[in-house]
Parts: C-alpha cells; sequence; structure tokens
C-alpha cells in the first residue's frame, strides 16, 4: 500500500514582490567596463585555448553553479555566445531559477534563514511558472533549458536581455538545465511534475552529450558547479567516448579549466588526490582536471570569486579577437 504523501494543496504560495530579494540588476557586471581587477597566469593559457577551439569548430562548454548568474556575470557570458566563443552553456536548475527572476523582475535571492524560520523559503508564485514552462516545453518537445529560455524571450519579460538562458535562445545554442529532484525551490510548488521534470532534464542530458562528443580539441569551462558539473559531464564523456572509439575517433585532445574557491594553486591537480586527502571529494578536481584529461588533455586551475575569474578570462578571450 503507498505510503501517504504530503499535501501541497495546503500550501500558502506568495507573491514575489512580498519576498525580501537579496540581489538586484545593481550585481551586473558591465562586458563594455574593464573587468574587475584580478591576475592569473593561468587565464591566458584558458583563452588561448578556447579561441583553438573555436577555429577548429570544437565544442567550447561553460558549465556553471548558480552563484555565477549571481555574481552578475551574464553580460559576460553572453558577449562570449554572441561571439561564437561559447557552443554550449549548462548549469543546475537552482541557475536556472535564478536567470528566470532575474528576467522577470529584475531581483532574486532570497535569505534562507529569514524564509526557512517562517516556512516560506521558495514558495512564491512567480517562480513556479517555471513548472508549466517546462510542462510546455515537454509537449513540444524541448529541453528545460530551452524552454526556458523561450518562455523568456518570446514573452519579453523586462529584462531578458540579462538572461542566458533567453539569449542563448536568441542565438539558437543550447543551453540546458541539470535537474535534481528535489533540489530547487519550484519542486515543492503543487504544480510541480516529477515526470515533466525527468523528461525536460533528460532531453538537456542528451543534449549535453551531444555537445561533449564534439570536445575532440575543444575546451570545457567549469565555474562554481561542484556537484552537477563535474558528474554530468563525466557520464556524458563516457557516452562520448564509447561511440567515437567504436567510429575509430578519440575524444582526448580536452582542455578542461575550473574556477572555484579551493586552495589547490600550488597542487598538481593533474593527479587525484588519494583518499586520504579530504580534497579527493572535491568533485572538479578529480573528475575534471584529473582523470577526464588523463590520457592526453590539459587542466587548470584557477582559484579566484566568479566576478574576477569570469570577466577577465571573457576579456583576454575577446582580446584575441579584437573585440
Amino acid at each position: 500500500m503507498p505510503y501517504p504523501k504530503f499535501d501541497r494543496s495546503k500550501l500558502s504560495i506568495l507573491p514575489l514582490d512580498e519576498r525580501v530579494s537579496d540581489i538586484d540588476l545593481s550585481v551586473m557586471v558591465d562586458p563594455e567596463a574593464p573587468p574587475p581587477p584580478f591576475e592569473n597566469p593561468k587565464l591566458d593559457a584558458v583563452a588561448d585555448a578556447v579561441v583553438r577551439s573555436k577555429k577548429l569548430g570544437a565544442s567550447s562548454i561553460l558549465m556553471y553553479g548558480a552563484h555565477v548568474i549571481r555574481s552578475g556575470c551574464g553580460p559576460w557570458m553572453i558577449k562570449l555566445a554572441e561571439n561564437g566563443l561559447v557552443t554550449h552553456f549548462a548549469t543546475n536548475g537552482a541557475g536556472s531559477i535564478h536567470d528566470f527572476e532575474f528576467s522577470l523582475k529584475g531581483y532574486t535571492c532570497e535569505s534562507v534563514a529569514k524564509y526557512i524560520s517562517e516556512g516560506q523559503f521558495g514558495l512564491w508564485k512567480e517562480t513556479g511558472i517555471i513548472n508549466d514552462i517546462l510542462r510546455d516545453g515537454v509537449r513540444d518537445g524541448l529541453g528545460a533549458g530551452e524552454a526556458i529560455g523561450r518562455y523568456i524571450w518570446e514573452n519579453d519579460l523586462p529584462y531578458k536581455k540579462y538572461s542566458v538562458l533567453g539569449n542563448a535562445y536568441r542565438l539558437g545554442i543550447p543551453a540546458t538545465v541539470h535537474i535534481g529532484v528535489g533540489n530547487d525551490i519550484i519542486h515543492e510548488h503543487p504544480n510541480c511534475d516529477g515526470a515533466v521534470l525527468g523528461e525536460a532534464s533528460y532531453t538537456d542530458f542528451l543534449v549535453y552529450a551531444n555537445s561533449i562528443a564534439g570536445l575532440e580539441h575543444g575546451t570545457f569551462l567549469n565555474f562554481g558547479s561542484a556537484v552537477a558539473g563535474p558528474e554530468v559531464y563525466l557520464k556524458c564523456l563516457a557516452m562520448a567516448r564509447n561511440v567515437a572509439r567504436r567510429e575509430g575517433r578519440s575524444i582526448y585532445d580536452i582542455t578542461t579549466a575550473v574556477f572555484d574557491l579551493l586552495d589547490i594553486e600550488d597542487d598538481d591537480y593533474s593527479v587525484t588526490p588519494p583518499k586520504s586527502d579530504p580534497r579527493y571529494y572535491f568533485r572538479p578536481w578529480k573528475t575534471i582536471l584529473a582523470r577526464t584529461t588523463a590520457d592526453g588533455g590539459k587542466s587548470f586551475y584557477v582559484r579566484g570569486t566568479h566576478r574576477e575569474t569570469l570577466p577577465n578570462l571573457a576579456k583576454k578571450i575577446f582580446d584575441r579577437y579584437g573585440l
């Protein structure tokens, strides 16, 4: 006999205008202005790799956690895509939620401490629209990222120019959302359908795998995604290499770069740390920097905040193109 389930019809869902939001559009970093001061010699090598990938027609993938959007880096990411220097964006569910809220309201992010105490965390009407957007997207055969991007762009949301998903849709490049069921605030809502989440995200998984299949001579950049980024990349690369091997091809000449806050600058991060080292459990190191480049690729680790690292990397890439 099935166990009893929580009755979502009893929930109180409030308008976003009643929420105290922590971040607004003032956080956006202008791609036409000089980036925040930051120096790291590895940025030059990563920038060269991105330029090489473009010249060779290989994938240039940017995987990012939600904090990248919250840090205001969207305009720089959009400019990279507009110039063909990123061919695929990928994020987790939270990344798409912040993108949508920025596009709709010009603000995002709530105090978890405040609203979990009140029992109101995540329960905001307009944010729940995403569940309906995903349902419509699945009906049309779209993945989560394209469905949300389409809604943002075609419904002319007030701040769509800041939306990574919306502009990816405009530019016709894939932007995929890799959802963990129960991870995101929209999963609390009465209109959330687990089957829709699964189908939308699995479609994006296959779209992502198709882009990963183009990573020979390509570049994989991971900004602050500690779990979804390395784990989804790992499975997609296994699939891509399986097919490539059967077809007499290889996908080993990959340049990977991880941008995060863990202090591993002085280590040889091309080698997985031992299990006795707590840093072994930092997935971006063992998966992105070590294991998936062990057969001929290159890897780089850059420590810094997203507002420092992403704009400065983008600026170096643009300089090489005279942009």
